[in-house]
């Protein structure tokens, strides 16, 4: 079987779901069954992956699927929690008092306080707790969910205190042939991953920066009463002063600090600086903009996640201090649990359920129910019933009210990733191919050349695509990219970087994600609608980071010391 028929069979459960899902519009609970039974028949029929195999990474992706759910229950059970003890309330009134133009609350809790939130945790974290929390303070649930696809963008490469790059990009490039032609260049595998580093922080800062302005401009387009894109616009120095206050920061650290804090870092930073902006009217536009009157919205904007304030004017009043507490304890315990130089990590990590080698294929599936956010959530809203002074029936309301919402989905997590580990897995075959991903990234790097530095983003998009992880993504493709580099005698340092950045990209477009999203505030079944909205900025995204690599090795002439030793032919 030639590359090319390869690359075309292995697109086409990933071109089923595009157009299900964006063409016909269909709902992902109807489209990605449809979509895991097209890649387990090309598997078994064209890869001749052994069925055996293909149920035991069908099991594998069932594991992976209850602990996405979990930390999905906790994020809706948090939020729930928070409404019934009144919190949200004095949260919703605390936004506004900072300040009521809608635009400017996204850049605080969207782009600043989602990019904490992923610093701390990652794997989709941020749109589990941000995307609710803005339905919370009266954001349609279907702009939340947009606005909650793009938080995981910039800060993604360095979520979940830096695994990425630390487990990503470590695991899947880490080899004794680069570590041996390293050696002969005079540096180490932490030296470069370091400069790997450093390379993927300066083109996410350059990239997203624009960021909160895309996200303000297509709230704007898509959600304001004028559809219009210069109110979005209107508000630009403020969203590029939010950008800067969040990416300086951010690449300053990712640069001279390591991978583990520049999300956490900038982020911080960035609260500090534009709460103060807000407050003090700097740079803010003398027009206030809102949504529409709720009685305008789009039958498709709201979900039963939405919270009325009708509802929770009888609760008892709640300092903003006091509301806000459970976030902020959210966040304390992630950094704690995160820090590989406390013990907490290893503690919470001791309990494993999992079955190692699933029907003796060499397949594993586990999972880590105390240390995933779910733990922490679950364990928040815990003391949330005594902090917030609640009674065993709100408590019981915010835990029906969570379960309901997950039902829907469960099902269809139950088929997308269990397709994603089916499309990993494939590369043990009787075919003697290499697995589904890798062959169609061989088919662009084979039909693409010197130009490859542009497409490389792509690629770790797409990796991200398929398998809704930024980690995953780099596993699977940064030696592939590195490989490429060294047959094109270009630094493969900034080619793995592109793939990092290109990989956190994808996470904006990425099927399971969306739905985890669409799930937090109860809105399943307009999944299509927000994969055309977030391809926007994922193809800026890449183009933009692409270009710069391509401007950075063939207009500056870059090179690093491994290129460098291949070029001389040693």
């Amino acid at each position: 079987m030639s590359l090319g028929l390869q690359s075309f069979l292995a697109v086409m459960p990933i071109l089923a779901a595009a157009v299900l899902l964006v063409g016909f519009r269909w709902p992902a609970k109807r489209a990605m069954p449809i979509c895991y039974i097209v890649a387990v028949a090309i598997a078994v029929t064209f890869w001749k992956v052994d069925p055996v195999r293909v149920a035991a990474s069908t099991i594998q992706g069932l594991f992976i699927t209850a602990s996405i759910l979990f930390i999905i229950f906790g994020a809706i059970l948090l939020l729930n929690t928070l409404k019934h003890s009144g919190a949200i309330t004095a949260i919703r009134s605390g936004f506004s008092s900072i300040s009521t133009d809608r635009r400017v609350q996204l850049v605080l809790i969207a782009w600043l306080f989602g990019a904490f939130i992923e610093g701390a945790s990652g794997f989709g974290t941020p749109a589990a707790i941000a995307a609710p929390l803005m339905v919370a303070v009266g954001f349609p649930a279907l702009c939340a969910v947009m606005i909650g696809m793009m938080i995981q963008s910039t800060p993604v490469t360095f979520g979940a205190v830096g695994t990425p790059i630390l487990i990503g990009v470590r695991g899947g490039l880490e080899n004794p042939e680069l570590t041996a032609q390293l050696a002969r260049a005079g540096t180490d595998f932490h030296q470069y991953l370091m400069l790997i580093t450093a390379q993927s922080a300066a083109m996410h800062a350059i990239a997203g920066t624009f960021i909160p302005l895309f996200m303000t401009v297509m709230m704007t387009r898509f959600f304001g009463r004028h559809k219009s894109w210069s109110e979005g616009l209107s508000i630009t120095p403020f969203a590029i002063l939010g950008g800067l206050a969040f990416t300086v920061p951010y690449a300053l650290t990712g640069i001279f600090l390591g991978p583990e804090f520049p999300s956490l870092v900038g982020a911080l930073i960035g609260l500090a600086v534009m709460s103060l902006a807000a407050k003090k009217g700097f740079l803010v536009p003398k027009d206030t903009w809102d949504f529409p009157p709720r009685a305008e919205w789009g039958p498709n904007w709201t979900s039963r996640l939405e919270i009325k304030l009708e509802a929770l004017t009888a609760k008892r009043p709640m300092n903003l201090a006091m509301a806000w507490a459970p976030y902020v304890l959210v966040a304390v315990v992630l950094v704690l649990t995160r820090l590989r130089q406390l013990p907490l990590e290893a503690w919470l990590k001791s309990v494993t359920l999992g079955w190692s080698n699933i029907f003796g294929t060499g397949i594993g599936g586990s999972l880590e129910p105390l240390y995933l956010p779910g733990s922490i959530l679950v364990f928040v809203v815990l003391v949330t019933f005594f902090l917030h002074h609640m009674t065993g029936s709100e408590l019981g309301k915010a835990v029906r009210e969570s379960g309901a919402i997950l039902l829907g989905a469960g099902f269809v997590l139950l088929f997308t990733i269990p397709m994603v580990r089916v499309y990993i897995n494939s590369g043990v075959n009787a075919g003697g191919y290499a697995s589904m991903p890798l062959a169609m990234a061989q088919w662009v790097a084979a039909n693409v050349g010197h130009v490859w530095p542009f497409f490389a983003p792509f690629i770790g998009a797409l990796g991200a695509f398929i398998a809704g992880s930024n980690t995953v993504s780099n596993l699977m493709f940064s030696l592939f990219q590195n490989g490429v580099a060294q047959n094109l005698l270009i630094p493969g340092s900034l080619v793995v970087a592109l793939q990092a950045v290109g990989a956190a990209a994808g996470n904006m477009f990425c099927i399971h994600n969306v739905v985890a999203a669409s799930a937090t505030v109860g809105l399943l079944g307009q999944e299509g609608i927000t994969l055309r909205r977030t391809i926007i900025p994922t193809v800026y995204y890449c183009c933009l980071v692409g270009i710069i690599g391509l401007i950075a090795i063939y207009g500056f002439g870059y090179r690093d010391a491994v290129s460098l030793l291949l070029a001389a032919g040693q």
